[in-house]
């Protein structure tokens, strides 16, 4: 048995191995990068396409569309070519969310089914979003049912690739720390943690298998890096939100509370906090990103000038990240 063991750990530590990022900081295919736009809906019309196109961002992070119920004929192929095309040596990356199920997304009714039918069997889908989101559902994110739809031969994650994409943007990694989550890991005699950081090192491999400088880019759980040391040799960069304002869950565009929330928290949540923590994140080489979401031009201003001080890749949007951004970072051409 203890043979066994240490195989499973040596082939683990091999696996790892193989996902890891470049040594060198300077061999991050995100090194480059000064600047982004997240834009996740209202992306299937020719007018949005152009008008991000046309932006100056050397980085966009957009929905693939085509895993949505009703889109699944979206051409994201043709996405990837139009934005790429407007700005030579630009970055597009595919939004991705690995640690929650979203009902309208194409694997929703198969997945669905599958709880519903698997009678006696540890449950995969966990109950809905903790922050307030409408539609989307926390998820055992270890279950074979949830990462089959990622990983599986004909997965989302090698449609995506195959689209074109440069890579992937992971929503929920903080999944792994998640009050229900860790209560049904704990039933299931599963470690939450180590399961996420399999799991994104499973997805990075197939990431690098598609192509060989793809990035996998982090969304959030700022205490990974402490809390499994595998993970920064994992990812590429990580952007965190909310870092000085937030907005409340499924605020529409033009909705007041789709930003300008300030951070009111203490100590690691402040945002002074914050920014001691994403120092790790900076001293491992990786490329940081903020999100904010703020309407007011002053808090806008804030945002960026604080960031800028701290070294930090910012955007200032609204929650909804259903448009361009109306509050850029200063410079931009």
């Amino acid at each position: 048995m203890r043979s066994s063991g240490r195989f499973i750990l040596l082939a683990t530590l091999f696996a790892t191995l193989l996902a890891r990022r470049p040594l060198s900081a300077a061999d991050n295919p995100l090194a480059s990068v000064r600047s982004f736009m997240y834009q996740l809906q209202d992306l299937e019309t020719p007018a949005a396409i152009d008008a991000l196109a046309r932006s100056p961002y050397d980085l966009l992070i957009v929905e693939p569309t085509f895993t949505m119920t009703g889109d699944e004929h979206f051409d994201a192929s043709a996405l990837v070519a139009k934005l790429k095309a407007g700005k030579p040596g630009r970055l597009v990356v595919a939004y991705i969310d690995i640690g929650e199920a979203e009902d309208f997304r194409t694997y929703w009714p198969a997945l669905s089914q599958s709880a519903k039918a698997a009678k006696g069997q540890p449950a995969v889908i966990l109950g809905p979003d903790p922050d307030g989101w409408q539609n989307d559902f926390s998820v055992a994110f270890w279950d074979p049912r949830w990462q089959s739809i990622w990983l599986g031969e004909n997965g989302l994650l090698k449609q995506v690739m195959a689209a074109g994409f440069d890579g992937v943007y992971l929503d929920w990694v903080e999944a792994y720390d998640e009050k229900a989550v860790v209560a049904e890991a704990r039933k299931q005699k599963v470690n939450p943690t180590a399961a996420m950081v399999d799991f994104i090192a499973a997805i990075r491999r197939q990431v690098l298998a598609s192509q060989p400088r793809g990035v996998v880019i982090a969304q959030n759980a700022p205490d990974l890096i402490d809390d499994d040391p595998r993970y920064a040799a994992l990812i590429d960069g990580v952007g965190f939100e909310d870092t000085w304002f937030s907005g409340a869950a499924d605020a529409a565009w033009d909705d007041p509370k789709g930003g300008d929330i300030a951070n009111r928290g203490k100590g690691e949540d402040s945002p002074a906090g914050r920014l001691r923590q994403y120092r790790k994140f900076q001293r491992a080489g990786l490329a940081v990103f903020t999100i904010d979401y703020c309407l007011q031009p002053q808090n806008a201003a804030r945002v960026y000038a604080e960031a800028a001080r701290a070294g930090l890749i910012p955007l200032v949007t609204r929650v909804s990240l259903e448009r361009l951004t109306t509050t850029p970072p200063p410079g931009l051409p």
